[in-house]
């Protein structure tokens, strides 16, 4: 008789309220042999909570390569592993992809258990179009990285949503303004489903001076919900937009190039900067010095 085969469990768990755990999240979690968990400690305090006794083990994006190949072995060995992150849904700027991915091609059944995520949440109660939408988790840390990938979002149409740490929102903010103008609407949704669950809404300049003198606004969890650009008027050529920044970026970085063509066309500098670092336009060795400050 063969012996069967194990199962990884994608358990949800809570984003702040503890009511939120599912019946089926919480059988997934009791009936699990293992249970990896992106810390251990946190995973710990919501099983006491509810009463659940399981073996843990740490899988998060220090250890995650080492890890999947133990767990793997667990799985042929017939287990049932839950997967949980400390919040929400694992995957989603969590740990994970690596042990799903693995899973997966090495034939083991993958069980979604549904539940909450602070992305879902936040397009909720934000009153933004929800119709298409992007999410591009956790800006980059850096202001000269952070500002280069707003600039290449600022025409994007889909609602955006971005995670962000509350000690770097005000500055977030201010270069969102900066990017994509600073009457664009948008919410930051605070401690979501916890006990100081606070939404904040304003264009992004009105954002970005709450939370330059508002102490609590840049305290707790936060996740930011942007209104998309609007359809775009431009009479720039298109074709002469595009020949001229291919021919500026064979000889030029990015931004000086994108300054460049900017001038000579009427477009904006972010949409000559699109060009200008999209696959074969960029020729200056993936120079990446954009400075919306220039020009």
């Amino acid at each position: 008789m063969s012996k069967p085969r194990g199962r990884l469990h994608v358990v949800a768990t809570p984003i702040g309220n503890m009511g939120d755990l599912s019946t089926r999240a919480r059988e997934a979690l009791e009936s699990a042999d293992l249970i990896a968990a992106e810390d251990t400690r946190h995973t710990l305090t919501l099983l006491q909570a509810i009463g659940v006794s399981r073996p843990l083990v740490s899988l998060h994006t220090h250890n995650e390569t080492q890890r999947v190949p133990e767990l793997l072995a667990r799985l042929e060995a017939g287990e049932v592993i839950a997967l949980v992150s400390d919040a929400g849904t694992p995957l989603l700027s969590d740990p994970g992809f690596e042990l799903v991915t693995g899973a997966a091609r090495a034939g083991f059944e993958v069980l979604a258990i549904p539940g909450p995520s602070a992305i879902t949440t936040a397009l909720a109660v934000a009153g933004l179009p929800t119709a298409r939408f992007c999410f591009e988790g956790f800006l980059p840390a850096r202001e000269r990285e952070r500002r280069t990938d707003l600039a290449r979002l600022a025409h994007e149409a889909r609602t955006l949503v971005f995670f962000e740490a509350p000690h770097r929102i005000a500055e977030t903010l201010t270069d969102l303004a900066a990017e994509f103008g600073g009457d664009r609407q948008a919410v930051v949704a605070r401690e979501l489903t916890k006990a100081h669950e606070t939404i904040y809404r304003g264009t992004l300049s009105e954002l970005a001076e709450r939370a330059r003198t508002e102490p609590n606004f840049q305290r707790g969890e936060i996740t930011l919900v942007v209104h998309g650009a609007a359809p775009t008027t431009s009479t720039v050529d298109a074709q002469l937009l595009r020949r001229t920044v291919d021919l500026l970026a064979k000889e030029l970085p990015p931004s000086r190039a994108a300054a460049i063509a900017a001038q000579l066309t009427g477009a904006t500098r972010s949409e000559a900067y699109a060009l200008a670092t999209r696959g074969g336009s960029q020729s200056q060795a993936g120079s990446s010095d954009f400075d919306p400050g220039e020009g």
